[in-house]
């Protein structure tokens, strides 16, 4: 916040909706000509580097390192520029593809409640253990 009246801070941009963002990405894109280069063997190349550079970051943290990992600026700052980076890729990878990722998100967890049920709702699904484990 500024304290200087005669520079006051410019309102905050209220945030960006996925569409907005795909949008602005795919401009982005277009204006640089990189479209041919944005296929989706390269894009899910780059997402699945992109997460690597944010898994980077935690590598060699402690659980509890980990959890406190925002609290230090400079990490903090390396953090959302990875899942940003993250996130671009992703958002191009969907546009390119004409996938919805927040539809394609619902339906995924529509079918791991169906999947993993809450424990006691179903018996059966006590009896078969093998059901416990994380979301494929």
């Amino acid at each position: 916040m500024s304290e200087d009246p005669r520079h006051p801070e410019p309102p905050a941009e209220p945030p960006a909706d996925l569409g907005s963002l795909r949008r602005r990405l795919t401009a982005f894109a277009a204006a640089r000509s990189w479209q041919p280069y944005h296929t989706p063997k390269n894009l899910a190349a780059a997402l699945s580097v992109e997460a690597s550079e944010l898994l980077e970051i935690f590598q060699w943290l402690t659980p509890e390192e980990s959890a406190r990992v925002m609290t230090d600026e400079a990490a903090a700052a390396r953090v959302r520029d990875e899942v940003a980076d993250v996130l671009a890729y992703l958002l191009q990878f969907c546009e390119v593809l004409g996938i919805d990722p927040a539809a394609a998100l619902s339906a995924k967890i529509d079918r791991n409640e169906r999947r993993f049920p809450v424990p006691g709702e179903h018996p059966a699904e006590e009896r078969n253990p093998s059901h416990r484990h994380s979301p494929e």
